[in-house]
């Protein structure tokens, strides 16, 4: 074990798991509060981070190399502003602050003991406060990892390699492997034995050099990606795979998905996400309404495509193809749309009328037929008025629900970008609103044809699905040059739309 700390054995309750440790640092009594005054001075001191962060050297694409210990040194001038953090003893539990809550890293929710900075009103993980500037991991034992700091705003999105949750703030990074992780990832214990794993018969083993294992589960080789084995079946299963979910719903399909150990087929099959191929005798998400409904794992998961629950032996109650339609059929030609308080009218054959605007989607009537109130002004395109109550949208984790904005009411469509009234869509998640689509946005189909590139047809894409070093075919401008968010294309080629 060198002077950054280092892992090593320990058992607890019967099973051996790898600990972090470091020569210097004392963890925190697992109490919740201080039992006496000489508990307090076995206490190190250690430096806020705030005051750590002004430490650093500028290392390049938006990350800081940092450059000082954790170490609180005593000023020796009245005019240092340096300070130290204290512990929070009753913050020792695993119950707190299930959602996160470090000022340092943002990202992570695993830390259970927690400093305080009296001066900066702030509170930080305690493996935050004590991450030594360079640490080896098992997980990635070619390399040391380095301590570094990102900015909030950067614009690339960057998983942590044990947790898939976004690192930001403070991290370790290997810079050979670009590779990622949260210091309360970094320092986690980890078990030598998972048993039982959640998709094996048997118990499996930590396998620190994974570089030429493929996934039993995933079917892919993932370099980086912690691995574990079991010896009696010559069986390997990445550490995000052995617990996969069994019964998930995903953004691009109607109907839940079902996790399969062993999918053999005699046919190449696409997956329903990625479209690329599916080949070989590995677990896969199937449907059972859609025979012919097949996803990889890594892409069912995927942050963008499945909100993280795990829906086995939850009641499939909330099935948006259970939905009633919008409006109720009163008589021959009148309806009661589900919006409105009056009864409408079917007008067949209507001219331009520059006095007339359709509630929904805002656009003047042209011609065609429409709905309109029998008592009001409240007038709807025939085909505006069958738009559903709720749908499942390829852009968005969660069903959206039709929502209606006042005359003078705009929101700004989290597509496109443009501001926009009328009728919209809208996440109700948990009760707060959260990513607004306009009907535009919506009615957009989820797979398109170009006719100069009709090898396989495009899908919508959106935010993280696209890089900002992508371009367009068709204007040949980089997409971060275009200001749009949504686009059509397929692996190798992007549309703008």
């Amino acid at each position: 074990m060198d002077s950054n700390g280092g892992f090593h054995e320990v058992e607890k309750n019967g099973k051996l798991f790898l600990v972090y440790h470091h020569p210097k640092y004392c963890p925190i009594p697992e109490i919740h509060t201080p039992t006496s005054s000489a508990e307090l001075s076995l206490q190190p001191l250690f430096l806020c981070p705030n005051e750590r962060q002004q430490r650093h050297v500028f290392y390049k694409h938006g990350f800081y190399l940092l450059s000082s210990s954790p170490e609180y040194v005593i000023p020796t001038t009245t005019d240092s502003s340096d300070h130290h953090v204290l512990p929070l003893f009753w913050c020792n539990n695993k119950e707190f602050d299930a959602d996160g809550g470090c000022d340092l890293c943002r990202g992570s929710n695993f830390g259970t003991d927690y400093y305080f900075c009296n001066y900066c009103d702030d509170k930080f993980h305690r493996e935050c406060i004590q991450s030594p500037l360079k640490i080896n991991h098992p997980y990635h034992p070619q390399h040391p990892l380095q301590l570094l700091l990102r900015y909030y705003g950067d614009s690339d999105d960057i998983e942590c390699l044990c947790c898939r949750i976004l690192a930001n703030g403070l991290m370790y990074h290997c810079t050979i492997c670009q590779i990622f992780m949260h210091p309360t990832c970094a320092m986690k214990p980890i078990p030598f034995v998972v048993d039982p794993p959640k998709n094996h018969v048997h118990p499996l083993m930590f396998f620190s050099r994974q570089t030429c294992l493929t996934c039993n589960l995933c079917g892919w080789l993932r370099q980086v990606c912690p691995t574990y084995i079991c010896v009696r079946c010559n069986f390997v299963s990445h550490t995000d795979c052995m617990n996969l979910p069994h019964i998930i719903k995903i953004s691009r399909h109607h109907h839940r998905i079902s996790f399969t150990l062993s999918f053999p087929s005699r046919s190449e099959r696409f997956c329903g996400v990625c479209r690329q191929s599916i080949k070989g005798d590995h677990s896969v998400y199937t449907c059972d309404t859609c025979s012919n409904y097949i996803v990889h794992p890594i892409c069912a998961t995927w942050k963008n495509v499945w909100d993280g629950k795990e829906l086995e032996g939850v009641p499939e109650e909330d099935d948006i193809t259970q939905d009633v339609g919008p409006f109720e059929m009163i008589s021959e030609g009148v309806i009661l749309y589900f919006l409105h308080d009056h009864h409408l009218r079917l007008e067949v054959n209507i001219l331009y009328d520059e006095n007339k605007f359709c509630q929904a989607c805002v656009l003047p009537i042209y011609e065609g037929d429409l709905y309109s109130c029998m008592e009001c002004e409240f007038i709807l395109h025939e085909t505006c008025s069958k738009a559903p109550r709720r749908i499942q949208h390829a852009l968005h984790l969660h069903p959206l629900k039709m929502k209606q904005f006042h005359n003078r009411d705009y929101s700004s469509c989290d597509a496109c970008g443009r501001m926009y009234n009328g009728f919209g869509y809208a996440c109700n998640y948990k009760g707060g609103d959260c990513f607004n689509l306009d009907v535009r946005c919506v009615t957009l189909p989820y797979k398109a044809k170009y006719q100069h590139y009709d090898t396989h047809p495009l899908t919508l894409l959106w935010g993280d699905e696209v890089s900002e070093k992508d371009w367009c075919e068709v204007c040949e401008r980089n997409l971060q040059d275009t200001g749009a968010k949504v686009f059509y294309g397929s692996k190798s080629v992007l549309r703008v739309q």
